[in-house]
C-alpha cells in the first residue's frame, strides 16, 4: 500500500508527473522542429524566386497570350496524345512484370531492379538513335515512335512506383484467398490487386505524365513539335512568350500532382482496396 501511495505521488495514481517523468524539458522544443523551420523557409525560397524572377521577366499579361500563339495548340495536343498513350503502355507492361516477379520470381527482383535503371544511366540520344535503327518503317513516319521510346525512359519511375506498392501489400495471400474463392488470374488482377494499388499506379502515372511533358532530347532529334520543343523553338522569337509557357506548364503539372495527392489520400480515408474477407466482432452472449 506504501508503494502504491508513493508512486501516486510521483505521476502514478494520484499525482502529476514532472516534464522530465514525461519525456519534454519543461517547453523546449525539440531539435527537430526547430530544424524543420529552418529547412522549409530555405527550401521555399530556393524553389519559388527563379519562379517569381521568371514571372518578373515574362510579366502577367504573357501568361494569357501564350494560348494565342502559333503552333502552341497542336504541340500541346501532341504532347497529351504521346503521354496517354506513353502512359497506357507503361501501366500494362510494368504492372503485369512486377506482379509476376513477386509472386513467382522473388529472386529475380534484384536483376530487374537493375535492369529498369538502365534508361537512366545510357544517354537518350543513344536510346534514340538505337530505336531509330530498328524500328520498323511505319513506325518511323509517325509520332508514336516517341510513344515507344518513352516507354523506355519511364520504365525506372514506373516499375519502383509499382514495385514499392506490392512490397506494401501480402500479395501472396491475398492471390492464394482469391484463387481458394474462385478467381481466375484475371479476376485477381482486376478486383483484387488493382484496387489495392490505385496510389501506386497513380504515382507511376503522374511520374510517366511529367516526363513525357518535359522531355525534350528524344523529340527533337526525331524533328518532332511537342510542347518542350514548341517553347525552345519560340524562345528564339519571343522570349517572354517562351518563359511564360514553362511557367504555364509548371503550374499544370502542380494542379494535376494536387488532385492525384488529393485522390489518393481520400481513397485512403476510405480504405481503399478489395478486402477478401469482412470480419465481424461478435460479443458473447452474457456481455464482456
Amino acid at each position: 500500500m506504501a508503494a502504491i501511495v508513493r508512486r501516486g505521488g510521483r505521476g502514478g495514481l494520484g499525482g502529476k508527473a514532472s516534464p522530465q517523468e514525461q519525456g519534454g524539458s519543461g517547453g523546449d522544443r525539440p531539435p527537430g522542429v526547430i530544424l524543420r523551420w529552418v529547412i522549409l523557409p530555405v527550401a521555399g525560397a530556393y524553389f519559388l524566386i527563379p519562379l517569381w524572377a521568371a514571372l518578373r521577366f515574362a510579366g502577367i499579361k504573357a501568361l494569357g497570350s501564350v494560348v494565342t500563339q502559333a503552333g502552341f495548340g497542336d504541340a500541346l495536343w501532341l504532347s497529351v496524345r504521346l503521354a496517354i498513350v506513353t502512359t497506357l503502355i507503361t501501366i500494362a507492361l510494368m504492372l503485369p512484370t512486377a506482379v509476376y516477379v513477386h509472386l513467382r520470381l522473388p529472386k529475380v527482383r534484384r536483376l530487374l531492379e537493375g535492369i529498369t535503371i538502365l534508361p537512366i544511366v545510357i544517354p537518350p540520344v543513344v536510346l534514340s538513335v538505337g530505336v531509330l535503327e530498328v524500328a520498323p518503317g511505319y513506325l518511323k513516319s509517325t509520332p508514336y515512335l516517341l510513344a515507344l521510346m518513352y516507354v523506355i525512359l519511364a520504365m525506372p519511375f514506373a516499375y519502383r512506383a509499382i514495385d514499392a506498392g506490392l512490397r506494401a501489400l501480402d500479395l501472396k495471400t491475398l492471390v492464394e484467398a482469391s484463387n481458394s474463392l474462385g478467381g481466375g488470374i484475371g479476376t485477381t488482377l482486376w478486383r483484387i490487386i488493382l484496387p489495392n494499388l490505385r496510389t501506386a499506379l497513380l504515382s507511376a502515372t503522374v511520374l510517366t505524365v511529367a516526363l513525357v511533358l518535359g522531355e525534350f532530347t528524344m523529340a527533337s532529334l526525331d524533328q518532332y513539335q511537342t510542347f518542350p520543343v514548341w517553347i525552345v523553338a519560340f524562345d528564339q522569337t519571343s522570349g517572354p512568350i517562351s518563359v511564360a509557357a514553362s511557367l504555364a506548364a509548371l503550374i499544370v503539372t502542380w494542379i494535376v500532382l494536387m488532385l492525384i495527392s488529393m485522390i489518393g489520400g481520400r481513397g485512403r480515408l476510405r480504405g481503399q482496396g478489395a478486402t477478401l474477407f469482412s470480419v465481424t466482432r461478435r460479443d458473447p452472449p452474457g456481455g464482456s
